[in-house]
């Protein structure tokens, strides 16, 4: 990767989310979860060496966090005066299940937890160690500690020791030093790499999809979110394309407002007098509007509708803008996402979007900001005006018609459960993806409902990973 494209890593702390979300696409690019914990207890333990302990305490949860703790152990055996405290707890991760076996060959003394009461012996320890090694748990825990945890936090914290933290300090201890790997997720650490590629932060990928939960068990209907499309008129498929694919991508309603008929009986439909959308339709769909999650507009409109599309997007609390909907002056509803393709850029903005990725997505990033642009391309370019994505998954089959409105649909369907510019991203990797499998099937013969029938197994199903 052309090394211009570090201008894009994004800076200070990370959330939780976002990490996962990294490491998964550090997974689907080659990278296991093994390699990168390796790399990450290594570079604790060649953190402790440097402080010259004779003793030190690695104190180990039962997740992944845990598992960190335990590959420090091994890279530090023989190194100093070794004792791991690990909770004995059921559940524990495979991971950390694996790399303990791995330390039933070392030398390292190991003492098992279930309790507080077994805590006793840990008082003891602590009188004579130099330095705690707090890999209790990671970034999946927040809040207050239940015991055995809790009480092991009180004896480190009441025995005075340095105390250095694996990635993020365990709830209620006093840090000393604070090792994040690969992004710092408080304030105050220093950072490691282990190995991430740059391309799994800045390109969008199965990560991106890692954080759209499914619905709870206790859902009712609408919970899903509900979105209304305008489209239609000269362009009859286009709204009905985005509507499927909002529904797919786990919308619970969607309602098209179109002058043409449909016979999908998943959809609503509210029929528009006339051959166009126009202003005399405003008041007909504000009520829709103002009741809809989502809006959808522009799918399949042509250009005579701009100032109906001005009138009702006004009222949208999210919407997503496409096709003949991007036009000056560009509509600005409360939360946002323009899908323009190049022409459409340059229609809007003034510029025509250059070809080299790295170009284009500063041009994007200029021009974003009130809203989030997904400019669509080779490479996709995704931008808030801040952060920047590229995505890359599409294919050549997908130049025919209507895989824009499903872009657009499923970009919808997100914009109801997550925030404008990750909905972006995910509905990016995911059009692509959809139309890669598509076209492994129907080769030049793709057409844009062929990709809808693979959104919710990638989203939601087996296929998500």
């Amino acid at each position: 990767m052309d090394y211009s494209y570090r201008e894009f890593l994004e800076t200070g702390l990370v959330t939780p989310s976002r990490m996962r979300a990294i490491e998964i696409n550090a997974m689907a690019l080659g990278l296991s979860s093994l390699q990168m914990m390796e790399c990450a207890g290594r570079s604790i333990a060649e953190y402790a060496k440097k402080m010259s302990p004779a003793k030190i305490l690695i104190l180990c949860g039962k997740g992944n966090n845990g598992a960190d703790g335990l590959v420090a152990a091994r890279y530090l055996d023989g190194s100093a005066d070794i004792e791991v405290w690990y909770y004995d707890s059921e559940n524990k991760s495979p991971e950390f299940e694996l790399q303990f076996r791995l330390l039933l060959s070392t030398s390292l003394r190991l003492f098992p937890f279930i309790s507080k009461f077994d805590l006793q012996n840990l008082i003891n320890s602590l009188s004579s160690t130099d330095l705690v090694i707090d890999a209790l748990v990671g970034t999946g825990v927040s809040g207050k500690l239940n015991e055995p945890l809790k009480t092991c936090v009180i004896c480190v914290n009441d025995a005075n020791v340095p105390v250095l933290s694996v990635d993020i300090p365990t709830p209620g201890i006093r840090a000393t030093t604070i090792c994040a790997f690969h992004r710092a997720k408080v304030e105050g650490s220093f950072t490691v790499p282990i190995g991430i590629p740059i391309e799994a932060e800045i390109f969008t990928g199965p990560g991106d999809l890692a954080g759209i939960k499914r619905k709870k068990d206790s859902a009712h209907k609408g919970e899903g979110g509900s979105v209304l499309v305008v489209g239609g008129g000269p362009y009859q498929g286009a709204p009905y394309l985005a509507g499927m694919a909002a529904l797919r991508s786990g919308a619970d309603i969607v309602r098209i407002a179109s002058p043409d008929s449909y016979t999908e009986p998943d959809l609503i439909y509210t029929r528009l007098d006339g051959q166009f959308l126009t202003k005399d339709h405003i008041e007909t769909l504000l009520p829709y509007v103002e009741r809809a999650d989502v809006l959808i507009c522009g799918n399949g409109l042509g250009p005579d509708s701009h100032e109906a599309v001005l009138g009702i997007v006004s009222c949208a609390k999210k919407a997503v803008i496409d096709a003949d909907a991007l036009r000056l002056p560009l509509p600005l509803p409360e939360e946002v996402v323009y899908t323009p393709h190049s022409h459409e850029f340059e229609r809007i903005y003034g510029v025509r979007p250059p070809s080299h990725p790295v170009e284009r997505a500063n041009i994007v990033r200029k021009k974003a900001g009130k809203g989030t642009v997904l400019l669509k391309g080779e490479i996709d370019i995704i931008s808030d005006g801040t952060r920047i994505r590229f995505n890359s998954t599409g294919c050549s089959e997908m130049t025919t018609g209507g895989t824009g409105d499903v872009l657009a649909g499923i970009t919808g369907g997100l914009l109801c459960r997550i925030s404008a510019f990750e909905a972006a991203c995910a509905a990016a990797y995911l059009n692509g993806k959809t139309g890669e499998i598509a076209a492994k099937e129907k080769g030049d013969g793709l057409i844009g409902s062929d990709l809808i029938k693979f959104i919710p197994g990638l989203l939601y199903g087996d296929e998500k990973r």
